[in-house]
Order: structure tokens, then sequence, then C-alpha cells
């Protein structure tokens, strides 16, 4: 009768995993059981986002994945940089099937250039990005090569007479896009006055003209990258500084050494790359408690996804958004 039941639910609740067996609640035990089992587990944070849950993210080691986010959430905005690479990482390599360009791309596609030029400028794109990406040739064997490819392809620019000017108006015609969500992830550290560090081996002017044109270069942003030279005519003589290529990100970050020391406090990194040679982006930063990088694996996907495992702490495979990236700076912020 109706005074039993209740007799049964107040000893149940004294009892209290004694309801699972008054109610012959297998499904209550699991129930219990389940919830004690994650509770105990060491990758919550990472089970409980629903961006970590796709088919296309590979982590090798989530429970290291989960110590080092929660170490940057610990540590909150005071403590937090972003290193990051800029062609292919934050604008798209593919939108809707169809490849997007990089900064020198938009420069080698636009009509500053004369046909012969850009003949001259896919020629050596063809024999030189097959190397770029080649994952038996080793980053010290390519090196030479995307010295070889950037120095030709640089020279053939600055025959051109390229005009300052028309830079924007390139990139505004141009099939650029920034990868979904880059809104969220600019405006949102530019709002906490997060360090953004965007390291380039693109054409520096391009670059600020892209971010710039989609609103979002904003003053806690820096730029390296290869920066044309003007005569006073605005015409292009020549490139400032040093060359940086995909390869030898290792040096640009030894003469950034000044701009990271200004950011001793920001010991906690998440540094954004899609080439194994954006890994040493970081190399010089002398105060690191948490680094967590993430890699956007775009091409030859098969032949370089182990070592991308191996190398980038989360892999996002063929990824056209920064919706990841957000979600944790979501958690930190």
């Amino acid at each position: 009768g109706r005074m039993e039941r209740g007799a049964v639910l107040r000893l149940g609740a004294v009892a209290g995993a004694g309801v699972c067996v008054l109610f012959g609640g297998a499904v209550l035990a699991q129930y219990i059981f389940t919830m004690k089992k994650k509770a105990g587990r060491k990758t919550k944070i990472i089970e409980m986002m629903p961006e970590f849950q796709k088919k296309n993210v590979h982590i090798k080691d989530p429970e290291r994945v989960e110590e080092i986010i929660c170490g940057l959430i610990k540590g909150g905005a005071s403590k937090l940089q972003i290193i990051t690479d800029f062609d292919m990482t934050l604008s798209k390599f593919f939108h809707n099937g169809k490849r997007c360009p990089t900064c020198h791309n938009i420069i080698d596609n636009c009509k500053l250039i004369s046909e012969d030029c850009r003949k001259k400028l896919f020629q050596i794109r063809s024999k030189y990005y097959p190397i770029e990406i080649d994952p038996a040739i080793s980053a010290e064997e390519k090196y030479p090569f995307m010295v070889e490819w950037w120095t030709k392809a640089h020279n053939l620019l600055i025959e051109q007479g390229i005009e300052k000017g028309k830079l924007a108006e390139a990139v505004r015609e141009s099939d650029v896009m920034l990868r979904d969500g880059y809104e969220l992830f600019f405006d949102k550290l530019n709002e906490h006055n997060i360090p953004v560090f965007i390291f380039s081996a693109g054409i520096g002017d391009v670059l600020e003209e892209i971010i710039s044109q989609a609103g979002v270069f904003h003053s806690n942003v820096k730029v390296v990258s290869n920066f044309m030279d003007f005569d006073e005519k605005g015409v292009l003589k020549g490139f400032k500084g040093e060359l940086i290529h995909v390869y030898n990100k290792h040096d640009g970050a030894l003469r950034s050494s000044e701009y990271f020391n200004q950011l001793k406090e920001n010991c906690n990194i998440i540094l954004l790359g899609d080439s194994l040679g954006d890994l040493s982006m970081a190399h010089d930063v002398q105060n690191v408690d948490n680094i967590l990088k993430i890699g956007f694996l775009n091409d030859k996907v098969e032949e370089c996804l182990e070592k991308y495992i191996d190398s980038y702490d989360i892999v996002l495979v063929k990824e056209e958004t920064l919706d990841l990236t957000n979600a944790i700076l979501q958690k930190i912020l």
C-alpha cells in the first residue's frame, strides 16, 4: 500500500545506495557509478565542450591537454598571450572546396603584375610548394629551398614595381577569407587586452591590409612578417629586414625578443599554426608556465597526421573555423 512505499522511500534516503536495490534500479546504480567515474576522470573540461567532440579533432594526450587548459583558466587574462601564424591558420585554406590565397598568392593573382611574372611565380610555386609540404624531407633540408623560393618570388615582385597605394584594392578583389569566428577571436582578445603576436612568412603589408579590411587590426595585435620597402614614390624597391620563410621562424622569434621581454608576466601561451615550422615561434619566450599548441592540418593529411599529432597538443584536420580556439578563450576570459 501507500504507507509501505513512503517507508521504503524514507528508508532508501537513509540507506543511500540502498535505494538502488529497493528500486531494482540497475539504471540508477549505473547512473551513480558513471557519475563517480566521471568525477574521477581527468578530462572533465574537454568532455563538456562540444567543439572537442568533432571527428576532425585529434589529441594525443587528452589528460595533458586538460591540465594545460586548467592552467590557462587559472592564469586568466593577465597571464595570457597568443602567438599565431597567419596564412592558412587565421585565414582559410579551403572555402566551399576551393583553395583560398595566402598573402603571397593575393599578389600572384592580382592585376598589379604582368602575365609573364604571374607565369613565373606559378612555375616556382609548382616547384617549391611540394617540397615545403613533403613529410619525407626534414625541415633542415627544406630550409635552403624555402630561401630560394621566397628570394626568387620577392625579386620578381620587385621587378614589377608594385605600388603601395594599390595593395588595398588587390586585397579587396581577392578571395582571401579569415576563418569563421575570426571576429569573436580578435574582438574578445582585444577586449581583454591580450597581446596577439602574428608571425608570418607572408607579406606584412598585405596581411595588415587583410585584417584592417576585416576590422580586426586592433591595438593589441603585433605583426612580424616580410614587409615591403617602398621608395619615395611608393614603388616597391625591396623587402625590409631578414627574410622570414616557413622554416626559419626560430630566427625571427629571436629577433623579436624585445617584444617577448616586455611580456614576461604573460607566461601562458596559446600557439596556433598550420606547419611544423610554426612550432618554433615560441622558442624565444623565456617564461612559460603553460603552452597550448593548436595545429591546423590542411593538406597531405594522411601523410602528415601522425607527425602533427606528435608535435601539436590539438590537431584540427581540414577545419575552416576558429570555434575550438574561441571555446577555450571563452573559458579563460
